[in-house]
């Protein structure tokens, strides 16, 4: 007997390993990125540059970003 509906593909299930370094990629990638564009934003507002208000408010969010992109990267991988 043939199987007509194919092969089946084997997925790999999610460790606590791999959500653990999640966790700790995205934390420290997330900060590094997120705290130069705090303190660049602050350095040049503190200078009297109001450009530096472009780089300070949308910091968090590019932090978050990073963080919300490794995720969904991870869960895809789920069956």
């Amino acid at each position: 007997m043939s199987n007509a509906a194919g092969p089946v593909t084997q997925r790999r299930m999610i460790s606590r390993g791999d959500i653990l370094m999640l966790g700790v990629s995205a934390g420290v990638i997330g900060s590094v990125t997120g705290g130069l564009l705090l303190y660049s934003g602050m350095a040049l507002i503190v200078s009297g540059a109001n450009l530096g208000w472009l780089l300070l408010l949308p910091a968090v969010l590019v932090g978050a970003g990073i963080g919300w992109i490794m995720a969904h990267r991870v869960a895809s991988r789920l069956p």
